[in-house]
């Protein structure tokens, strides 16, 4: 199948009388579709062209003009079907439009937008990180009017920003919940909020600190901790235009040489999953683990944010990425169709839904006024990453090379390439790290 933009043809003022926020009450009636006469051969090759399209679409085939096609993670496929049947049953004036929710991974789901825009979902969902891409490739449209003040108003700052490229926003938030903290055992561990600490008593009862430091995600935990910056810019097509680093600095030699020294340790393992982690008092993963680690841990079961760690700039608060997931809105030909899609995918995201989807699937919400649930602030592992986020970044975009390199620079970490380094060659490393990431954005 063909890989197709879709143009946007509705005009500014059209695009503003469709654009008014449905906080789940029914607006003006759409349109019925009209019916129109077709030949015996037009019907025969509009059948054949929708087998084709079935058979090349493993998902059923791209939607029909009266078809909303939606993609969500497979653990909340279920879910969004319900809250869908609500929205239906609530919004009778919608009812010329069905509905079809597919299981589809959030990034799995940017890759077959990118691919296939036509033949993609009405609604998805994805992982902030994917946003340049789908702008790029006019897989996404942009939200204005007053569905960009309920993304802007109603959401984290975090979650606002990870919506928007340049000044427009993009995509409706609907969690704040991807980032990471700490995971210990009590039992052994006596001060969470020391690195040093933390270490030490896994080295002494033999137990294992598991953190991933070959990762682009967590990696800057500690170059961010030290007070270095690493952020792309990007246009409002999704280009990028300049890389912000100072990694070759003080403060980078201090992060590299504190995650070398942390590689040394008898009790370091890298990795960030619990399903695969062994034998472990301290574990630095996300929200979606917290399950399978409750079931290790049992009564000694604990969370904290990250901790601090010392350098000869004194001790430093373990930093890192925030990340969201939102949804997406592909545009669209016809304006009701697009009324619709827009009405759905903020009935999917506002804070009743949200607070729903915690309930039921644990995820953690980015509306503001869901967040101080009293059910939400219970939960330990969210908690903890609320905590952790008030010290990080919101994950903005950057370019795959940038994750590839970070993986490299950590496998040399764990090789020991750099265990017995000077100064000198370790910054050299940093200027080669620095240089790279700067050429991504030329």
């Amino acid at each position: 199948m063909k890989k197709r933009v879709l143009a946007l043809v509705m005009s500014t003022a059209m695009i503003a009388s469709v654009l008014t926020a449905c906080g789940g009450g029914s607006g003006d009636a759409p349109a019925a579709d009209s019916n129109t006469d077709t030949t015996e051969a037009e019907t025969t090759a509009n059948a054949e062209t929708q087998a084709e399209a079935e058979t090349e679409n493993a998902l059923g085939g791209p939607p029909a003009a009266d078809e909303v096609v939606v993609w969500v993670a497979d653990n909340v496929t279920d879910f969004t079907k319900e809250k869908l049947a609500e929205f239906q049953e609530a919004n009778p004036d919608y009812a010329g439009f069905s509905i079809r929710v597919e299981s589809v991974g959030e990034g799995d789901a940017a890759t077959n937008m990118i691919t296939d825009v036509e033949g993609g979902a009405d609604i998805y969902g994805f992982a902030q990180d994917q946003l340049a891409r789908l702008v790029s490739a006019g897989a996404i449209m942009p939200i204005s009017g007053d569905y960009a003040t309920f993304v802007t108003d109603q959401n984290d700052a975090g979650a606002a920003a990870a919506a928007k490229v340049g000044d427009t926003v993009y995509a409706f938030p609907i969690t704040s919940d991807n980032g990471y903290f700490l995971y210990y055992d009590k039992s052994v561990i006596t001060d969470p909020t020391s690195l040093d600490a933390i270490i030490a008593d896994c080295e002494a009862a033999g137990k294992n600190f598991y953190m991933e430091i070959n990762s682009g995600w967590y990696q800057p935990a500690f170059f961010f901790g030290t007070g270095c910056t690493l952020t792309y810019d990007s246009d409002d097509t999704g280009n990028f235009t300049a890389c912000n680093i100072d990694y070759a600095s003080d403060n980078g030699l201090a992060a590299l040489k504190t995650i070398i020294n942390l590689k040394k340790s008898s009790s370091f393992q890298n990795g960030s999953s619990a399903n695969t982690a062994t034998n472990y008092a301290a574990i630095v993963d996300g929200t979606w683990d917290k399950d399978t680690i409750k079931d290790v841990l049992g009564d000694n079961y604990a969370c904290a944010k990250l901790p601090s760690f010392t350098t000869d700039g004194g001790s430093k608060q373990m930093s890192g990425f925030g990340g969201f997931k939102l949804l997406g809105v592909k545009p669209q030909t016809d304006a009701t169709k697009l009324q619709v899609c827009l009405a759905m995918a903020q009935f999917l995201s506002n804070e009743e839904t949200q607070l729903a989807r915690f309930d039921a699937v644990g995820w953690g919400p980015s509306n503001k006024a869901a967040q101080q649930s009293d059910a939400v602030k219970a939960d330990e592992a969210l908690s903890a990453l609320a905590e952790q986020l008030s010290y990080t970044i919101p994950q903005g975009q950057y370019p795959q090379g940038y994750w590839d390199l970070a993986t490299s620079l950590g496998d040399s970490i764990i090789s020991g390439d750099y265990d017995n380094a000077t100064d000198d060659e370790l910054m050299s490393v940093l200027e080669d790290f620095q240089a790279t990431c700067q050429s991504y954005a030329q």
